[in-house]
């Protein structure tokens, strides 16, 4: 399946600062720095439609997780999205000089 074109109908916002991390939804037993976070703000008057299809898109084409979703007055619509850091570790042995 094609990735869809054209703008997407939300605007990427800067991640709230990891003060403490005691916001941010993670999995029990992990940390926030065991995720990167995305914020995505949908201005009102936008249709379902198109936010469920940029967003399925955001999730499937960028491994992205939906964890949160808030509504504000005005109509503006946040959206927490998140993905685990995968840190690997050489498996090569140290060579002995």
């Amino acid at each position: 399946m094609p990735r869809p074109q054209g703008p997407p109908p939300f605007r990427r916002l800067p991640v709230p600062s990891l003060i403490g991390g005691r916001d941010l939804p993670v999995e029990k037993g992990r940390s926030p720095d065991d995720y990167e976070f995305q914020v995505l703000a949908v201005p009102r008057g936008t249709s379902i439609r198109s936010v469920r299809t940029a967003l399925a898109a955001e999730s499937e084409y960028g491994r992205w997780d939906l964890v949160r979703t808030r509504h504000y007055y005005g109509g503006e619509k946040r959206v927490w999205m998140r993905r685990r850091i995968i840190r690997v570790s050489s498996t090569l042995p140290v060579p002995v000089r």
